[in-house]
């Protein structure tokens, strides 16, 4: 059993929800599995029942734990699960794919000229507009997804007066340019949320979000989306197939 450090300043509630925790990241204590009660807590790590419960409230406040009346303490699934292949899918037709439900609500949408970075990034000329656009998504009414875009208007003309709340991206984009989507370029970052970021997913602004950077292309090369989507670390899984090629060197 883990020894629990009086003297080295930390909080003994800190080290109840690390103890917890890493039960729980090493697999010993499986998803939608209960842990045990905080009587048995209490019993196991020798320590009082405030203690205990305040450290299950940490977990249960970042997503990690749930509590059912009557059940117990339970780890929980993340929301959503986002796959990760060689097809391209707007994150919301991923959803769709999956059967999860989900709503989008619009935080912001104004047209605005472009920086140098936007610019260069959706090949604008210097004044040229362009949209921008922040949407949240909703599962079971909890934010598991802040799309933030930069969208051109040359490429996509009309998309600023389109209801995106009600349409998918991707699908008005290929009505109004009359262009296949085609590919995106895509950058993994580890962030925190930050002031307004976690305003907008509801979550502390220290909070752990995955930062998809991202500029997607039209078939004929035209890029029309540059922008960022945010994933609070403890909603979401990414999930990816791959297949081993014959002929490694080292083999």
């Amino acid at each position: 059993m883990s020894k629990f450090d009086r003297t080295d300043g930390k909080l003994l509630y800190v080290q109840v929800s690390n103890y917890i925790r890493e039960r729980i990241y090493s697999k010993e204590w499986g998803v939608n599995k209960p842990i045990p009660s905080e009587h048995e807590l209490m019993n196991m790590l020798q320590l009082s029942r405030g203690t205990v419960q305040k450290g299950i409230r940490q977990l249960v406040d970042e997503g990690l734990l749930v509590q059912q009346q009557g059940r117990g303490t339970f780890v929980t699934q993340p929301i959503m699960a986002c796959p990760s292949s060689n097809r391209l899918l707007s994150f919301g037709e991923s959803m769709s794919a999956q059967g999860i439900d989900y709503e989008t609500k619009v935080v912001l949408k104004r047209v605005e000229k472009p920086n140098a970075a936007c610019a260069e990034h959706l090949q604008l000329e210097v004044g040229e507009e362009y949209l921008y656009l922040v949407r949240v998504r909703y599962v079971r009414k909890r934010a598991v997804m802040l799309i933030e875009s930069h969208l051109s208007l040359s490429a996509c003309p009309g998309l600023d007066k389109v209801d995106l709340e009600k349409e998918a991206l991707f699908a008005v984009v290929e009505r109004l340019s009359g262009k296949c989507v085609s590919r995106s370029e895509m950058v993994y970052s580890a962030r925190t949320a930050g002031k307004t970021r976690g305003g907008w997913l509801d979550c502390d602004e220290h909070a752990p979000v995955l930062d998809l950077d991202q500029l997607v292309f039209l078939e004929d090369g035209t890029p029309f989306e540059w922008g960022s989507v945010w994933l609070p670390a403890n909603r979401c899984v990414i999930s990816n197939q791959t297949q081993r090629v014959r002929g490694v060197v080292g083999e």
